[in-house]
């Protein structure tokens, strides 16, 4: 059975597949990761300098193929990816069963996510909070005037907090729209209420809030993502979070979901 098979009795469940890459130490279990990748993708990984962020790259690679061949019937070594102009990765299967899947992949220190959905377009970001300080200065240069201004009327300790909150749903959001930071940051913001995300939208983005449904959430000490996914229904999707070793376990990652957001119509105008 493939993951998209699950009934929920609403719409198609969303994946969060979950890699803690720092423990992964086996050299046999990493050649085995090798042996899937392209030989650009193998190129690729030798250009990174540290032995650490190469491993990253592997993993990630491994990870995604890996786990896409669970949702049809493509062995892992036989996916093929193009980029889009935005640089945003793609399947470039020819099979209509890969061409209904979308992914995308964060990461972070020590852990890589990679969302699928299928049928509509998907954006996850991923922050280790404990080892990545916030540049408040980036709020202010590019940040939307009402999240600068709601930043800075918080006490100085929780800014920092705030700021990662902003910024995993901004990067979200723009990877869900496949068009990166080719999205200005302040054509559009976010209302975070206690357990809400609210959004609005610059006119000149040509895109509706209400086309879209977010998550935040936190997945481990320290570890905060946010997931942004089209809306195909008014019911909220099943949001499944699974804590993977490729090839080797597969088990529920617990996580707690800090905010989502409303069925509602947002406002149309950043600012």
């Amino acid at each position: 059975m493939h993951p998209f098979d699950l009934e929920t009795g609403r719409s198609r469940p969303i994946y969060l597949w979950c890699t803690f890459y720092s423990d992964l130490e086996d050299e046999a279990l990493l050649r085995e990761y090798r042996s899937f990748l392209s030989e650009s993708e193998r190129q690729q990984e030798q250009r990174f300098h540290f032995a650490r962020d190469r491993r990253r790259y592997l993993v990630t690679r491994a990870l995604v193929r890996t786990v896409l061949s669970r949702y049809t019937d493509i062995a892992p070594r036989d996916w093929t990816f193009a980029v889009n102009d935005y640089g945003r990765p793609l399947i470039a299967n020819a099979a209509w069963s890969a061409r209904q899947i979308s992914f995308n992949v964060s990461h972070t220190d020590s852990l890589i996510i990679l969302a699928v959905a299928q049928g509509h377009e998907v954006g996850v970001d991923v922050e280790n909070t404990r080892v990545r300080a916030a540049c408040i200065d980036i709020a202010d240069r590019f940040f939307a005037p009402a999240e600068v201004s709601a930043l800075h009327a918080l006490p100085k300790a929780r800014q920092q907090h705030r700021f990662f909150e902003y910024w995993t749903l901004k990067e979200s959001y723009i990877k869900a729209r496949s068009m990166g930071l080719s999205i200005p940051l302040d054509h559009f913001s976010f209302d975070l209420l206690e357990d809400d995300i609210g959004l609005s939208v610059h006119p000149e983005q040509g895109d509706r809030p209400e086309r879209w449904r977010f998550w935040q959430m936190s997945v481990g000490p320290g570890y905060l993502a946010a997931l942004c996914a089209e809306r195909v229904s008014r019911e909220s999707p099943l949001l499944v979070v699974r804590n993977i070793v490729p090839l080797i376990s597969d088990q529920t990652l617990p996580y707690t979901l800090l905010r989502t957001s409303k069925e509602r119509v947002a406002a149309t105008t950043a600012g």
